[in-house]
């Protein structure tokens, strides 16, 4: 019996990477081979030597096909087997193992925008609605649009067992967001990128396009983030480590190499309104959305639990966003003694 597997993997388009994919028929009871793309398509080759490798490294069913069907997340590899220059997953499966004693979790927040055409699904053509205020969370035809798309994904997500934790609906319309996690760095990375793929698969359905531009409508808006949240085996058993944590993201250079890594356009988003700290400046606070990390008000109550760093865009790559903070968090504990 033939089987149909959805091979996925990540381009070299910058500033802003794409997700690509093709179909390779299996044999049933066939483990998914190492195959090959044209990296001179996909921003990963030059013409005279385009052959590039896709190494999969996550199998889940696919609840678009059905059946036996597969959907097979790849990393890409050089020809001698090596990372890929745009293979951010390596580096990150690297330092995970480095501090894999502190039991990482990460939960991420998706936000994203449903598009027609040129304009957020919700937008009048040629006008604006009315200004945000009661799209958040909300209910009725009149602030609430593409929802039957977003519980169709959510279907999606769950049938391919990623460790998806919620959805709603966000600030402005069309605006939405799901949850994936806790998971460790690399399932939650890898379960994210295979959720924006059912994502824009599912919305092809409704010929409506997805977009993690983090700033999709100009103006009064609010932008489209990724919210990170994270914690050691430490930081769930005791309060310190969160503090600790909190100031090794705020130490030396260690803002400004995150915002480096935290998704194209932050400067368009990150403008200290609109439930945001500027992007030049760092701060940490208890319940306060306007800062760059935020703890959780139970978080200060139970004195353990995670904290929020809410400047990722919501176009980041999740591999060098939880690479750098398993990086920078971890190293600070472990040098402290906080581990």
């Amino acid at each position: 019996m033939a089987i149909k597997a959805e091979y996925i993997w990540i381009d070299g388009t910058e500033p802003t990477a794409k997700l690509r994919s093709k179909t390779k028929i299996l044999d049933e009871g066939q483990e998914p081979p190492i195959w090959g793309f044209d990296g001179s398509s996909t921003n990963q080759a030059e013409g005279h030597s385009s052959d590039c490798v896709l190494r999969p490294v996550k199998v889940v069913p696919d609840p678009i096909r059905g059946g036996d069907s597969i959907l097979v997340l790849c990393e890409v590899l050089d020809t001698d087997f090596t990372p890929h220059p745009t293979n951010t997953r390596a580096k990150t499966a690297e330092l995970a193992e480095q501090y894999a004693g502190q039991e990482s979790w990460f939960g991420i927040e998706q936000e994203y925008t449903f598009m027609v055409g040129d304009r957020p699904l919700g937008f009048p053509e040629g006008g604006f609605p009315a200004p945000q205020g009661g799209y958040y969370c909300g209910v009725g035809a009149d602030e609430i649009f593409g929802r039957e798309i977003v519980e169709k994904h959510l279907d999606n997500c769950l049938a391919a067992g990623l460790p998806i934790s919620g959805i709603n609906a966000e600030v402005m319309p069309g605006q939405w967001e799901f949850q994936v996690g806790p998971a460790s760095a690399l399932e939650v990375s890898d379960a994210l990128w295979l959720a924006r793929w059912l994502l824009y698969r599912t919305a092809e359905e409704w010929n409506v396009s997805a977009t993690i531009d983090p700033k999709p409508a100009k103006g009064d808006w609010n932008g489209a983030g990724c919210h990170t949240n994270f914690s050691t085996k430490a930081m769930r058993e005791d309060y310190e480590p969160i503090i600790a944590a909190c100031e090794a993201l705020g130490q030396d250079n260690k803002p400004a190499e995150h915002i480096a890594v935290y998704g194209d356009g932050i400067a368009d988003r990150l403008t200290g309104a609109h439930e945001t700290a500027h992007y030049t400046q760092f701060s940490y606070g208890v319940s306060n959305r306007g800062a760059s990390i935020r703890i959780p008000w139970q978080v200060e109550k139970d004195k353990k639990g995670y904290l929020e760093d809410r400047r990722p865009n919501a176009n980041m790559d999740p591999y060098l966003v939880t690479g750098k903070i398993v990086d920078t968090v971890c190293s600070a504990l472990e040098k402290k003694g906080l581990v």
